[in-house]
């Protein structure tokens, strides 16, 4: 696995559509359901796999932009090292954006949480529906 970076998401309770035992809470990569803390990208602070290379980074964009923090959850993600291009039916080796600067913090502690599949067709942030494009298996 390789370090992706952390981001602050707001976890929500399991939608009622959601026809899945067992499952109380959806903390997932993309922000469909579980809202990151702010429209982050517009800020360009992120790394390359469109994380923050630590909470401290997090933290200075919401002082500088007044961003409330509260209710969210810091998480830390890992990237598999392979991805899924569906275009052309086959694992290719995953790359960052080389054109942002990527030096993620390693956490002290780290506790997993689970596992989430992401489609990033845009190339620029994990989209909500895996069914098209390329997937990336990320760990939290």
């Amino acid at each position: 696995m390789v370090p992706g970076g952390y981001m602050a998401k707001r976890v929500v309770s399991k939608p009622d559509w959601l026809k899945a035992s067992g499952i109380e809470d959806i903390y997932s990569v993309s922000g469909c359901l579980s809202k990151d803390f702010a429209d982050y990208i517009t800020f360009w602070k992120h790394n390359g796999h469109w994380f923050f290379d630590s909470p401290e980074v997090i933290e200075h964009v919401a002082r500088e932009h007044s961003i409330d923090l509260a209710g969210s959850t810091m998480f830390y993600y890992e990237v598999h090292e392979q991805e899924f291009d569906d275009a052309i039916g086959q694992w290719c080796p995953y790359e960052r954006k080389e054109v942002f600067t990527t030096n993620v913090r390693l956490p002290d502690q780290t506790n997993l949480a689970g596992f989430d599949i992401v489609s990033s067709a845009s190339r620029n942030s994990p989209e909500c529906s895996p069914r098209h494009a390329t997937l990336s298996p990320m760990r939290f």
